[in-house]
């Protein structure tokens, strides 16, 4: 329906975003032109404004089937682009499954940040039993494990949301958390710098690595 030589359309779209600040209005204008699919080949391969325009769309249209694009964007030339897409996918990480799927998922996270452990845990638990394949319920089992240091049963839940979802950064240096608390230096350094190349501008994860490296 679309094509790359509709990208100034695009542009214009996010131009006027970026004037009026009106959320509404974007989705509604992009939604109305342009499909999942062409955002995505924007986002790869349009100009700077064209593949900031596609990533924010992406991130605001788009469900967890845009997780690679936007993992893609982590890396891109363009400081922008990778601001948004980094914004983008912590929130598309928590578009996967049914609605109430999702919305367990936002429950654990609430119950992260309030420092309810336990009983995230418990929840945790009951949907990875009926969903494993989500990996963000592995992945915020895995923050309330860290927490009740319970290291090593945190550092397989990390490991098990990586390998769900090879573009989760987050779950990656909670790992590499988890390692300096067993006191594996090494292992924390490896997957720091896991965490590193899939987003470059982890600035604290950089800062490990450094120390690390410096260290070892």
């Amino acid at each position: 329906m679309n094509s790359s030589s509709q990208a100034p359309i695009l542009d214009q779209i996010y131009l006027n975003f970026l004037r009026d600040q009106n959320s509404a209005e974007f989705v509604h204008s992009v939604a109305q032109t342009y499909t999942l699919v062409t955002l995505a080949r924007l986002s790869a391969y349009g100009s700077r404004v064209t593949r900031r325009g596609a990533m924010l769309a992406l991130s605001m249209l788009g469900d967890y089937s845009v997780n690679k694009v936007l993992g893609r964007g982590l890396v891109d030339g363009d400081r922008a682009v990778r601001l948004i897409a980094d914004n983008g996918i912590r929130t598309i990480w928590f578009r996967c499954g049914s609605t109430n799927q999702q919305l367990e998922l936002q429950s654990l996270q609430r119950l992260n940040d309030h420092l309810r452990f336990e009983e995230a845990v418990d929840r945790s638990s009951g949907l990875i039993e009926t969903t494993p394949w989500i990996a963000e319920g592995w992945n915020q089992r895995g923050i309330a494990l860290f927490h009740l240091k319970r290291f090593n049963d945190s550092a397989n839940d990390y490991h098990q949301a990586l390998e769900l979802n090879a573009y989760h950064f987050a779950a990656a240096a909670g790992m590499a958390h988890c390692y300096l608390k067993m006191q594996q230096p090494q292992y924390a350094l490896e997957t720091f710098r896991r965490a590193l190349t899939l987003n470059p501008d982890l600035q604290s994860v950089r800062m490990q690595v450094e120390y690390l490296e410096r260290s070892l």
